[in-house]
């Protein structure tokens, strides 16, 4: 029956049911959920399948891999390593990795890592590899970590970052003389009886009890479902599997007062907001984020790789956890915990956010901007009605009308606050220059041109070869076709593999990086390019994607 305006809709946990029943199928990969309320279990339910080819369903005892969530668990290590002395969190991470390059005499520090305030570039290998696998790590020789920059000044801004987290997991190695994998299993799960949860370093291990992980493929390569296995290394940043149990066993230790594992002052560095070097606070702590929604405190990490989707939460003041796995069911966890939250707290909630609406903003939709001082470029769209800022390749971020100003993310990013200013989005055409406030950091952004250039009238000044520090390689950038049907064409290959990206102009000193081979991009799916000239000649461009910043592409002198 589909529901009317006077229909009652259901609540509690009979609206679970109702969310949970699109993806209880017996043909497609599924999800499970699991709620604790005071620390007694009211839902635990398994939908879809674990296994498609086995034909083997999902249940609460499933062990899925939780991805980023795993983050605090690294964190915790690296507290429980002060607490015995070994280290300082505000120790450089250059004391306790002497091989790293020094890139900055002032950071990154332990605790700018686990923020993410620390600048340092993510997941490099991949950027010229794609999804290439990549040999197991063997944590026992010295770091050839191929960093030469970083993406900004320690603390002055937020940029996700696995490597930092990779780094700090090497940290727990070297100083504990165990190997990650042991240091959590005797620290933190057996502690707390935690029996389902362990790391595991690669997607190719093999473990009792785990769902496959399924990962939808776009139409253009023909649709349908393949294995989902990330081909880099997670040990730190995201290589724990888990349970529903589990994790709300975790839970009911992070709300409890007593703590079996970690001391107090460890715990509440955990959930400590950093400030930015603009006094802007951030939701990010330590692999946890603390933020509001509807007008009650929430904590929370999420977790994706390929194949595999996760959202951990709790509501302290009303003692509500959920946890939420998926192995490649079509759902967003993040917006479904929310929803459950909306279900079984109700009227106990304060009004929701109230959102730009898209309509009177209909000249915004589509275009986009460009910050010349960073590089980036973000468009607006329109999100059912609701005016949206979005990175290009990423999800639009519906904006709230907050004192005078819009502001992204919503309740559900661990991104630093983004905000615009109403006035000024008030134009009735699309205002040639917007003041993005980036973390307190005031960015003035330019209109990209609805008609962008030709790629023929870049092409011929863009063609040769550029060479990239931090990759350690050289890179043709090529000419493909002719006339209108020309391409310009990147080639990146790595020891292990190799990425190809089509240059698409959006101004004249602006470019999208699109993938060729339309699955996966290791600069972070659609990137930007921006660039750089010395008169009329290019003398190099520099690479922006949603985690990495201002890679350096310097362009080599044609041999005469």
């Amino acid at each position: 029956m589909t529901p009317t305006p006077d229909t009652p809709q259901p609540t509690g946990l009979a609206a679970v049911d109702a969310l949970l029943q699109p993806f209880n199928r017996s043909d497609a990969p599924g999800l499970v959920v699991g709620i604790a309320r005071a620390g007694r279990i009211l839902y635990r339910r398994g939908v879809g399948l674990a296994s498609i080819e086995q034909g083997v369903t999902m249940s609460p005892r499933t062990r899925v891999r939780i991805a980023s969530t795993s983050k605090q668990f690294t964190c915790l290590a690296v507290l429980l390593l002060a607490e015995d002395g070994l280290l300082d969190i505000d120790d450089l991470v250059y004391r306790h990795l002497p091989e790293l390059t020094v890139l900055h005499p002032a950071g990154p520090t332990l605790r700018q890592l686990m923020q993410h305030l620390g600048g340092w570039r993510t997941d490099l290998p991949s950027v010229a590899q794609g999804l290439a696998l990549l040999p197991t790590a063997d944590w026992s020789q010295p770091i050839t970590d191929p960093n030469r920059e970083l993406n900004f000044e320690p603390g002055t801004r937020m940029m996700y970052s696995n490597t930092g987290y990779q780094l700090l997991a090497r940290v727990v190695e070297r100083l504990s003389g165990r190997s990650f994998e042991d240091f959590l299993r005797e620290r933190i799960f057996a502690p707390l009886r935690m029996h389902d949860t362990e790391s595991l370093t690669s997607d190719l291990e093999i473990r009792p009890g785990m769902a496959m992980q399924y990962q939808a493929q776009p139409a253009s390569v023909g649709g349908g479902l393949r294995r989902g296995i990330y081909p880099s290394e997670l040990r730190g940043s995201g290589s724990l599997v888990s349970t529903v149990d589990d994790m709300l066993r975790w839970l009911a230790h992070l709300r409890s007062p007593s703590k079996l594992v970690g001391s107090a002052a460890s715990w509440a560095s955990m959930i400590e907001r950093p400030t930015l070097s603009t006094g802007v606070r951030l939701p990010y702590a330590l692999g946890l984020i603390r933020h509001d929604y509807r007008g009650v405190e929430v904590i929370q990490h999420s977790g994706a790789v390929l194949g595999a989707t996760t959202q951990m939460i709790t509501v302290p003041a009303h003692g509500l956890d959920i946890v939420i796995l998926v192995n490649g069911a079509p759902v967003s966890p993040v917006a479904l915990a929310f929803q459950i939250i909306d279900a079984l707290l109700g009227d106990a909630l304060g009004e929701p956010s109230v959102h730009v609406p898209a309509e009177p903003h209909a000249a915004l939709v589509g275009r986009r901007y460009h910050s010349p001082e960073t590089g980036a470029v973000f468009g607006f769209e329109d999100a059912g009605g609701k005016l949206a800022l979005s990175w290009l390749g990423g999800r639009g971020m519906p904006l709230r009308q907050i004192d005078g100003a819009a502001v992204a993310p919503c309740e559900d990013s661990a991104l630093s606050p983004l905000g615009l200013s109403l006035e000024e989005l008030a134009s009735e055409t699309a205002p040639q220059v917007l003041t993005l406030d980036d973390g307190g950091r005031l960015l003035r952004c330019t209109l990209l041109p609805e008609q962008a250039p030709s790629v023929a009238s870049l092409a011929a000044s863009l063609a040769g070869r550029y060479r990239v520090p931090d990759l350690g390689i050289e890179v043709p950038v090529e000419l493909e076709g002719d006339g209108a049907n020309t391409r310009i064409v990147v080639q990146l290959h790595g020891p292990h593999g190799r990425s190809a990206y089509r240059l698409e102009p959006l101004s004249s000193d602006v470019m999208l990086a699109i993938p060729t081979d339309g699955l996966f991009s290791g600069m972070g799916g659609a990137s930007i390019v921006n660039i750089d000239r010395e008169g009329d000649r290019v003398v190099g461009l520099r690479l922006d994607a949603p985690r990495l910043s201002r890679l350096r592409f310097i362009r080599e002198e044609a041999s005469a």
